[in-house]
């Protein structure tokens, strides 16, 4: 997205001064008020820039009589609440009750003010983004009509001006989903066969080009809103034979290689950089206009190098040139974990002839490189153990290494109210709790700038994916030709991101939708696989390949890797789809199974080389269902609470969907009940609370098994490099597989994610059919990790248990991204009940962190217990708990039994995590718990209403 100079009259328009090189501006990028500083820059003489956002705006819609302020980046239903038009779409039942604001039209319109009228000016119209549907008019007279929420548009107005009598900016936003309707009825549209779509509330939604999830989703609302949902200019140049250089750069694409590099395979490290920098403008280049660059360390603003770019290619409308840059004077980039976040600002100038600066622009970027290696197994692989097939892992920097995360949804229904204040608190939850890498998943929309320069700046990866998805989609030229626009502008806009990852084409294209048409379809199944490819091999692939060296592309989130990766092909990739030899194996993997009586039986989950979405669903917490429903629903089965539930999705526009719904209630009661003593209090709102509680502690305890399989594959034949979880956040206040709720609390996953992430973890691994019990000790680690690992049986008092041949300890050393098995026994239940015992394991392990030259120690605990806890004989654990004002951290203890999943929990109105959260606690053993604070509306007073629980509290009855 483009951004310009910020020389201000105060009325939103921007003066830029007529000599010399003017470098970074600021930009108003408003998410709901967020300022963003993007840094890209035109400054020429006499060029205006007209940021649309300071006009005043109004919303209409004058069948319904409805006029009232707006604001630029919005969307209607932000305008309508904020106008108390509406009540909070968040609220209740309003997922249903403002449907009416999703199927009408509605205008926004705003007189602009300080425009230059003569007739030297050249006038451009420039939208980042317009959701969806629009016609637009300016100075009374069209200028063009948009149906592509992911595009930046711009429209030459010059000629308007000339006899513009009111500067009247009117843009009508059509309703999507009767757009979309009307588009799915036309004759002869493309059809799939039956279930191939999944439809969660509005149908044809992939008829149009907008955020999938607007149309519903199985975790989220279906508000379809429209809206100028980002920022918006007027660009104003000088035309006259004497300024013809004056020109606005609207779009970048840096692009940082090694030389000979190419997509999705491993380049040489010892290559010298190379730079390609290319500027999308509006206005006309001037005969022998160039490009020069300078680099500087981000830190200390110190300049590495400078100079010009080579090879120049110009066109009307881009300028392209490249460089060859000495390896030697650049720090890398690694991601968090595995060594520092080294970023450099670099600078693009493009010049005349007598180098005088016409446009400047600037971004933050680093140096390196990161591959999806999906090359055949080699011979000196398999001589390792690992087993035939292709890879499926990522390298950065020339190293493997393991992937740890979880997926990342849109943040709220509307993104103009996504701040940078939320999304730097989802990335601080992200790093404290050991991951490095998020999959941005398909179906949202394209992540903004200022999340990757988080990301950059965090260190943490991210896997971003075409907004596709639970769908097959047309493949008609001209919807062909709106996705190629689409595309290369967003490939283009953050490419220059140290963090960016992969492109992958969409969510489960392969693995659900093209299995589906082959399952009920299979005669037309040549026929959908060819229009799947047109859009995801034959558009999507090019557009990458040809604004990128440095990114490799999938064409489906889950998929099986390829057959064939030949670039001197017309098509250079060959899917392999499910052309398998037996005993190989290919690709990443999803798993869902709400099935809860095999929940942790680990023979029930995929091996693969990688795991990149899985999970089960939960409820938010008491706190959090407080913010969105009336004191009178909390309770489970509430119609309010269950038509929240969109698990199962209603698939259609049913408003009482408690049929679907209540499977996915009754999943989570289910699992509850089967491993875990249930709550039954007498207080009803206590009782609903509980019963939130314990189906999250399901959720946590269910990751976290899948989490150590995946982890321990690391060390077997399937070489398994990566795990991300199903997923990060909430957009809203209802049931998920969030592990981090809509306002920013944790549930009790994403402690345990943090838990299971460290880099050296101790795991028992159980048989429950043959009683075979398998401890390992699994590392993440680029060096050696050297042991010990203790063991412990315990009764449910507390008592350990000596009537056993478990050895107390165990040397071990773990190799580098490696698993080690530490213990090998048979439980027998006929010596030991061990229904009514635990197993208390900790490892103490030394190594060394990636890209540091000092020794760490690594500590890490796990229990395990070989039945159902539902059947185990609990005990009280005595919990008691204080408060140090002074070291600011609560001391728990558990005092006459075993506290499992012990909780503490902080009362609604602050925000804060608790550094551990979610564990066992042996009697006698205190453990002291910090925090870290991110809000408090309550002067420090939550500290007064924490509480700490265990299971145990589950029995009683208050």
């Amino acid at each position: 997205m483009a951004n310009v100079g910020d020389i201000s009259d105060g009325k939103g328009v921007r003066n830029v001064l007529p000599h010399g090189p003017l470098l970074v501006g600021i930009f108003r990028m408003a998410f709901s008020n967020l300022l963003a500083t993007l840094s890209l820059v035109a400054c020429v003489l006499s060029q205006k820039v007209i940021d649309l956002s300071a006009s005043d705006w109004t919303l209409e819609n004058l069948p319904l009589k409805i006029s009232v302020p707006a604001s630029v980046p919005s969307q209607a239903h932000l305008d309508l609440y904020a106008a108390q038009v509406i009540d909070d779409p968040y609220y209740g039942l309003n997922d249903f009750n403002l449907r009416w604001v999703a199927n009408s039209n509605w205008t926004y319109s705003a007189l602009i003010a300080g425009l230059d009228t003569s007739s030297s000016t050249q006038t451009w119209l420039l939208f980042n983004g317009l959701d969806t549907f629009t016609s637009i008019e300016f100075c009374g007279q069209p200028v063009a009509s948009t149906n592509n929420q992911f595009r930046q548009y711009f429209f030459d107005v010059s000629t308007l001006l000339s006899n513009c009598t009111s500067s009247l900016l009117s843009i009508d936003f059509g309703s999507a989903p009767m757009i979309a309707d009307q588009i799915a009825a036309q004759p002869g549209q493309e059809t799939w066969p039956y279930g191939v779509e999944i439809i969660y509330e509005f149908p044809n939604r992939q008829f149009i080009r907008k955020e999938q999830s607007d149309f519903g989703w199985d975790w989220g609302p279906a508000f379809a809103p429209a809206g100028i949902w980002q920022p918006a200019y007027i660009v104003q140049l000088a035309s006259s034979p004497s300024v013809s250089s004056d020109i606005y750069v609207r779009n970048s694409d840096f692009d940082i290689s090694r030389v000979g590099q190419m997509n999705n395979i491993p380049p040489d490290q010892s290559a010298p950089w190379l730079l390609n920098a290319s500027l999308d403008i509006l206005g006309t280049l001037p005969q022998g206009a160039a490009l020069h660059y300078v680099i500087a360390d981000s830190a200390t603003n110190q300049t590495v190098s400078a100079g010009p770019l080579n090879d120049l290619t110009t066109s009307n409308s881009t300028i392209t040139g490249t460089v060859v840059l000495d390896p030697s004077l650049y720090e890398l980039w690694w991601p968090r974990g595995l060594g520092p976040q080294n970023l450099y600002n670099l600078t693009v100038r493009i010049v005349d002839s007598g180098n005088n600066t016409l446009a400047s622009v600037n971004r933050r970027t680093g140096f390196r490189t990161i591959v999806l290696n999906m090359e055949t197994i080699s011979d000196e692989q398999k001589a390792q153990g690992i087993a035939p097939g292709n890879n499926w892992h990522f390298e950065i920097n020339g190293h493997e290494f393991y992937a740890k995360g979880s997926n990342f949804i849109p943040p709220d229904a509307f993104w103009p109210r996504v701040t940078s204040a939320k999304i730097q608190q989802l990335f601080d939850s992200v790093t404290a709790a050991n991951q490095n890498m998020l999959r941005v998943w398909a179906s949202g929309a394209y992540t903004p700038d200022f999340i990757y320069d988080m990301a950059d700046r965090e260190g943490i990866l991210m896997w971003s994916e075409f907004e596709f998805g639970d769908a097959l989609y047309p493949a008609d030229p001209e919807f062909i030709e709106n996705v190629l626009e689409e595309a290369t502008y967003n490939v283009r806009r953050v490419n220059h991101h140290p963090s960016l990852a992969l492109w992958a084409g969409g969510n489960e294209l392969e693995s659900l939708e093209l299995s589906t048409v082959n399952e009920t379809a299979p005669d037309e199944y040549g026929t959908y696989l060819a229009q799947y490819e047109q859009l995801f091999l034959n558009t999507l692939l090019p557009i990458v390949y040809a604004n990128s060296k440095s990114i490799s592309y999938i064409p489906s989130s889950t998929t099986n890797g390829y057959l064939e990766l030949n670039f001197s092909l017309p098509e250079p990739m060959i899917e392999r789809y499910n052309n398998k030899t037996p005993g190989s194996v290919y690709g990443d993997t999803d798993y869902y199974n709400y099935d809860s009586s095999i929940a942790f039986n680990y023979s029930s989950y995929p091996v693969g080389r990688f795991a990149n979405e899985f999970g089960y669903h939960s409820m938010p917490s008491l706190q959090t269902w407080q913010q969105a429903v009336s004191p009178a629903d909390l309770y489970f089965n509430s119609t309010t609470i269950e038509l929240r539930n969109h698990h199962n999705p209603a698939g259609g526009l049913n408003t009482s969907n408690l049929a679907n719904s209540s499977e996915g209630m009754g999943q989570m009661t289910i699992a509850a009940e089967r491993w875990y003593p249930v709550p039954n209090k007498t207080n009803s709102v206590a009782n609903f609370s509980a019963w939130c509680h314990t189906t999250q502690i399901f959720q946590a305890d269910f990751y976290k098994s899948e989490i150590q399989f995946y982890r321990r594959g690391s060390g077997f034949p399937n070489r398994q490099l990566g795990s991300l979880y199903w997923q990060l956040e909430d957009i809203w206040q209802a049931p998920s597989w969030a592990g981090i709720e809509y306002d920013g609390r944790w549930k009790v996953l994403h402690y345990i994610a943090k838990d299971i992430y460290q880099p050296v973890i101790i795991s028992p691994f159980y048989n429950i059919t043959t009683g075979d019990f398998q401890i390992y000790v699994t590392s993440d680690l680029w060096s050696p990790a050297i042991g010990t690992a203790a063991f412990q049986w315990y009764h449910w008092d507390g008592t350990p248990i000596t009537n056993i041949s478990t050895p107390p300890t165990n040397d071990f050393t773990v190799g580098a991204l490696n698993t080690t098995r530490v213990l090998a026994t048979t439980l027998d239940n006929s010596t030991l009940d061990f229904n009514n015992a635990l197993l208390h394991m900790t490892i103490t392990a030394h190594s060394q962190l990636p890209n540091t030259n000092s020794d760490s120690t690594f500590v890490h605990e796990n229990f395990f217990h070989a039945f159902s806890l539902a059947d185990a004989e609990l005990v009280d654990p005595g919990l008691v708990m204080t408060y140090d004002g002074t070291t600011e951290t609560f001391t728990v203890e558990a005092t006459t039994g075993v506290a499992v999943w012990t909780w503490l929990n902080y009362p609604a109105g602050p925000l804060l995590n608790f550094e551990d959260n979610g564990f066992l606690l042996l009697p006698g053993r205190p453990r002291q718990v910090g925090y870290t604070l991110k809000s408090d509306n309550t002067d420090g007073e939550w500290v007064h209403g924490v509480t700490v629980e265990s299971l145990w509290n589950n029995t009683l009855a208050y």
